[in-house]
């Protein structure tokens, strides 16, 4: 059941970040400095879609990867907006450490399920 809403909260950032990078600049949502809004999105998406779907980790990377990139390629199409280097390396350095952090939370979840089932199991 997590999972499941791991993967929506993935898509529904996906989305979300595609509609600000790709909308008009006096449209575009702010919430702070623009260097910690593209990590902040890209890791809460590498964190959801890691978690979401935890055999997938190098598909997952390479999603990040390629979203960052493909998204700031995508702004050199439209009229007002630009696409830079340091925005793209910002959002897959974001997408990394959402996905570790994703990968990290299993391992977490994995250990705590095998001590709990440990001490359920241990007579008293």
């Amino acid at each position: 059941m997590i999972q499941r809403v791991a993967l929506i909260v993935g898509w529904a950032a996906l989305v979300l970040i595609t509609f600000a990078t790709l909308s008009p600049i006096r449209g575009r949502p702010t919430l702070g400095g623009l260097q910690v809004e593209h990590f902040a999105a890209f890791a809460v998406m590498g964190f959801a879609f890691a978690f979401g779907l935890p055999r997938r980790a190098l598909s997952v990377l390479a999603m990040m990867i390629l979203s960052a990139l493909v998204l700031e390629g995508a702004q050199l199409l439209t009229p007002d907006r630009h696409g830079r280097l340091i925005d793209a390396l910002v959002k897959v350095i974001g997408g990394v450490c959402g996905v570790s952090a994703g990968r990290l939370a299993l391992s977490w979840r994995h250990l705590i399920g095998l001590c709990a089932s440990t001490s359920a199991k241990r007579p008293q």
